[in-house]
């Protein structure tokens, strides 16, 4: 799950629990999501990576590109 490059569907920032569509068995699933890095805001479309993984839905992203 580290690593792996997924999209935003719910807003993640400070107070908020995102939600992230991440590649799993074949498919696309849905993850609750946190920002990485304290702070940092991201917004339905950006491009995130997970950088950890906390089961079974939670992960937490920073944005793949900046």
């Amino acid at each position: 799950m580290i690593g792996e490059l997924g999209r935003v569907t719910g807003a993640i920032g400070p107070g908020l629990v995102g939600e992230v569509m991440l590649r799993v068995r074949g498919g696309a699933e849905a993850f609750l999501a946190y920002a990485a890095e304290e702070g940092e805001r991201m917004s339905p479309g950006t491009l995130v990576v997970v950088v950890e993984h906390q089961p079974p839905r939670t992960v937490y992203v920073t944005a793949a590109y900046r």
